[in-house]
């Protein structure tokens, strides 16, 4: 697979990424500011998401064009 960050940067498994921009999490009042560090990302079947766990949410599914990686 060809997993890439919103400026064409390819990620592998427990790559370190940031957000671009803020994000509402369905279901939950928490929302993901621009900047939050996501560490220990893992790939999924579909090219365009990851999972990932951050402080507040448990397998959360992000969509790549919104992750640059550090």
């Amino acid at each position: 697979m060809n997993v890439k960050d919103s400026n064409g940067t390819p990620l592998s498994e427990g790559d370190s990424v940031t957000l671009i921009k803020d994000l509402k999490v369905k279901g939950t009042s928490v929302t993901l500011k621009r900047g939050t560090l996501v560490k220990d990302i893992h790939l999924t079947d579909d090219e365009e998401e990851v999972e990932c766990r951050v402080e507040k949410v448990k397998g959360l599914v992000l969509k790549t064009c919104f992750l640059k990686k550090v």
